[in-house]
């Protein structure tokens, strides 16, 4: 919302009058409809079960448009709001990295 990462689940309806709402389906673009840093997801095997991959998804956009080249530590710091019982997190923070090279084109 606004740019900002927030838990769906606790935001009421009149929180959102006149805030820029972005989900998952608003990333879409491209021939394939597929958002670069989603191409980076699977290309880097982040999405196994699918359940946390949304809200992955949208924390590093938030992350990478306030900071398009982050450290590892910050990728951790930048999606620590998620949680994924699959991964590990590894495939994820190659995932960022992926898709930080994608964004700054």
């Amino acid at each position: 919302m606004n740019g900002d990462t927030v838990d769906s689940c606790l935001v009421l309806v009149g929180q959102v009058v006149g805030k820029e709402v972005t989900t998952v389906e608003g990333l879409k673009n491209g021939s394939d409809g597929m958002h670069p840093i989603q191409k980076a997801y699977v290309e880097a095997g982040a999405v196994q079960c699918g359940f946390c991959t949304p809200g992955m998804v949208l924390s590093t956009k938030a992350l990478l448009d306030k900071n398009p080249n982050p450290t590892e530590e910050e990728i951790r710091v930048g999606i620590s709001g998620n949680l994924c019982r699959c991964t590990g997190y590894t495939k994820i923070v190659d995932a960022v990295r992926l898709a930080s090279g994608e964004v700054k084109k």
